[in-house]
């Protein structure tokens, strides 16, 4: 998740020969042994890419989009741009996807396009993104567990830990039954918010005197009117993010060359659905003004239908959706690791997968990782500063995917950008612009966000000393 600029600054070492093996002199040989097993199928890729994105997220983002905008139809049509948005940065993302199909999301991409050296800044950033997430959900997760009158004494670090070693524990046992639980979970989240889409269409509208607006927004003008659109803009992104996710497991998924752009395009589809009906579903029981500012928009719609009751149903929801989030992010980002580990890029212990499909390895590392983060709390200052990779990691994926174009343009394409150059080069241009707004709302987090992209330069220049010495050695 490096910008364009720091790309450009990064010494590319070696470059990818062919789909499987870098054998320049600068990076040594794949692990073959080393080998996912290909047992999950479109429907696991669907419901990864519903599961990654339908989170907590459009719980409380209506409010913010509200507060910015105070028109329904305004706001239906940005949350449908959205969906567009996302519909057209997952062209370049697919086609790079399908023309390098390896495990490990925006890594390998990177990799082949720029080299190993922009491949491991990206991996580096995509886990420590995921990293903090998971510590970060895990914790939120323990206040719904909390708020459902479970474990009340039980202190909220203790309930975020046993969740993630809960699903690793979940991983540890095998890629199918990981896969399964993922599929079953999204369902479960995604049906559930249809439901509350129906239930809410059949209630009556709330009274005029229902969560009354708050003083701030009614004098948002000029400057203030336009901060308010920015952040409904980057909220409704935020909010479609995890849309990348298939491409994560494309060394286990059956025909990943057809079923990642399937599972890609038809979920971002149902995503953009699912967000437009319960956003149209919150405005027949709420006006704009009283979703605006709300910080859990759909709870306050779901108590003018079920009354108290609707807190425990949007929190039993919220608390689904948190847990199978960090189920999914533990899958992908175990994935990152195993296949920079198989690259050499990372010692090849975590590149060891188990029978049962899984690198077990790579899924205790970042278990051990996210548990310390939660339980420590130090996921705070990560999760503040991420942003920025969030969003470069698509422009990497944009960039990457123009650039093999012009690299290799004999590579093997199942899916093709169309209107090529422009379309990667507008969806390129607005994540570019996302990320300017990022930087510019917040200096300081620009700034560290930077520091913490060049951190692990030493490590990997001294993993690439060994790889020298190890080639010359004549031990790949």
């Amino acid at each position: 998740m490096t910008s364009p600029g720091v790309v450009a600054l990064l010494p590319s070492f070696a470059s990818v020969k062919d789909k499987s093996r870098m054998t320049d002199s600068g990076a040594p040989p794949q692990a073959s042994h080393h080998t996912l097993s290909r047992v999950l199928g479109i429907v696991f890729g669907l419901a990864v890419v519903v599961g990654g994105v339908i989170g907590s997220g459009i719980m409380r983002a209506p409010g913010v989009v509200a507060l910015g905008l105070h028109n329904e139809p305004l706001t239906l049509l940005f949350w449908l741009g959205g969906g567009v948005v996302a519909m057209l940065t997952a062209m370049p993302l697919v086609e790079a996807g399908a023309s390098v199909p390896r495990a490990g999301g925006s890594y390998p991409i990177a990799t082949r396009a720029f080299g190993p050296a922009a491949g491991f800044m990206t991996g580096w950033l995509t886990w420590l993104q995921y990293t903090a997430s998971n510590a970060f959900i895990s914790v939120v997760f323990a206040e719904y567990v909390q708020r459902l009158g479970f474990a009340t004494a039980v202190p909220k670090s203790v309930i975020a830990v046993a969740l993630i070693l809960a699903v690793a524990g979940i991983n540890w046992t095998g890629t199918k039954i990981s896969g399964a639980s993922q599929s079953i979970a999204s369902a479960l989240k995604g049906g559930a918010f249809l439901l509350v889409a129906a239930l809410l269409f059949i209630s009556p509208r709330a009274p005029a005197g229902f969560h009354p607006t708050v003083a701030a927004h009614p004098a948002l003008v000029g400057a203030a009117a336009i901060s308010a659109v920015i952040m409904a803009v980057r909220v409704i992104y935020q909010t479609f993010a995890g849309w990348d996710a298939a491409i994560y497991f494309s060394e286990e998924v059956h025909r990943p060359e057809k079923n990642v752009a399937r599972a890609t395009f038809a979920g971002i589809g149902l995503v953009t659905v699912v967000y437009l009906l319960v956003n149209a579903a919150m405005f027949h029981v709420l006006t704009p003004d009283q979703i605006a500012g709300s910080e859990l928009a759909v709870g306050d719609a779901i108590k003018v239908s079920l009354g108290p009751v609707g807190d425990t149903v949007i929190t039993a929801i919220g608390a689904l959706s948190l847990a199978a989030i960090v189920n999914l992010q533990i899958m992908a980002a175990s994935r990152i690791t195993f296949r920079m580990a198989a690259d050499g890029v990372l010692p090849p212990a975590l590149a060891v997968v188990a029978p049962g499909g899984t690198p077990r390895r790579s899924v205790a590392v970042l278990a051990i990782a996210s548990a310390v983060f939660a339980a420590s709390g130090s996921y705070e200052w990560l999760v503040r500063i991420y942003a920025p990779w969030s969003i470069g990691s698509i422009l990497m994926i944009c960039l990457s995917g123009i650039w093999l174009r012009f690299k290799e343009p004999d590579l093997d394409r199942p899916f093709r950008t169309p209107l090529f150059p422009w379309l990667s080069i507008a969806a390129a241009l607005i994540q570019a612009g996302l990320i300017a707004l990022v930087v510019v709302d917040d200096l300081s987090l620009g700034f560290w966000s930077a520091v913490v992209v060049a951190a692990p330069l030493p490590i990997y220049l001294t993993f690439r000393r060994r790889w020298r010495a190890q080639l010359e050695a004549g031990r790949p």
